[in-house]
């Protein structure tokens, strides 16, 4: 049964207020996905629910350029944004129609498991640990871990530089478990926006986190930081949603494919993070 949600619209002004002054937030071109007219579902399934409700609310991250941030409408564009709205037009759910929540990785699976959310799409990487709780659909996109560092420094060149040093990444995220493993120093914070500070005083020498995360930081701050090294993990993101919700995985997952093939996929891409990262045919989807 779903519940009321209350969005976080705090965290949305505040985001807003950072970022509104910034160039290239991704999303304010995008196509409007189109809009199913009264799809019919299997009665009882959660397609059914959310298409009867004529809403859905998705979480997603507030302060991650080109995937999800909230402009200055307090509404957030990004790839992820994109793929929700597809995700919901399938469902017969227009954009205005759709409640965004913030979801930072620390909360994405009890948001899911609490019904916060019927969904969470928020460069979520699908991996063992998670699938205990949650389940996921997709990958939709292959990122890697990587390394931003001051423009000036040529001391960090790869993840063996790491080892010993104050690096910041987020609390609950594959990124920060990855760094500890690795021997660094882990500087914990709630979103990447805030480990901006600490690189600039020099509180830590890095920042650790997607590639992808990392590219939308740079173009958000020009002249500021730098990606350095090779990608050293790979991190497939998915889609979170309740754990046995098969009908549900397997109803996103076909979502997923159609826009592969229909081409709403790239241009969803190719309006938002195609401004500074190059498109990548999408990986397979997983119909574990």
């Amino acid at each position: 049964m779903r519940r009321s949600r209350i969005a976080l619209v705090a965290a949305a002004a505040a985001s807003a207020l950072l970022f509104s002054g910034c160039a290239g937030d991704g999303g304010d071109d995008a196509a409007e996905p189109t809009v199913e007219e009264a799809p019919e579902f299997e009665e009882g399934t959660t397609m059914a629910e959310l298409a009867d409700a004529g809403s859905i609310t998705i979480g997603t991250k507030f302060d991650q350029p080109l995937f999800g941030l909230v402009g200055p409408d307090g509404v957030p564009v990004g790839f992820d944004v994109e793929i929700g709205k597809i995700i919901a037009g399938k469902l017969g759910i227009s954009p205005e129609n759709i409640e965004w929540v913030e979801t930072v990785s620390a909360n994405r699976e009890p948001f899911i498991e609490n019904g916060e959310v019927d969904i969470v799409i928020a460069t979520y990487t699908i991996n063992d640990d998670r699938k205990q709780v949650v389940d996921f659909a997709g990958p939709y996109f292959l990122a890697g871990q990587s390394i931003l560092v001051l423009e000036s420094n040529e001391d960090i060149q790869s993840e063996e530089d790491l080892v010993g040093q104050p690096v910041c990444s987020v609390s609950g995220s594959t990124p920060a478990a990855n760094l500890r493993d690795l021997g660094a120093e882990v500087f914990e914070t709630d979103t990447y926006s805030n480990c901006l500070e600490p690189l600039r005083s020099g509180q830590v020498v890095a920042v650790s986190t997607d590639n992808v995360i990392l590219a939308g930081l740079v173009d958000q701050n020009p002249g500021e930081f730098k990606v350095v090294g090779d990608p050293f993990t790979e991190e497939p993101y998915g889609i979170g949603l309740q754990k046995g919700d098969d009908d549900f995985r397997n109803f996103i997952n076909d979502v997923l494919e159609e826009s592969y093939d229909d081409g709403t996929y790239e241009e969803a891409w190719n309006s938002t993070a195609g401004a500074v990262l190059e498109f990548r045919d999408p990986p397979a989807v997983d119909r574990y």
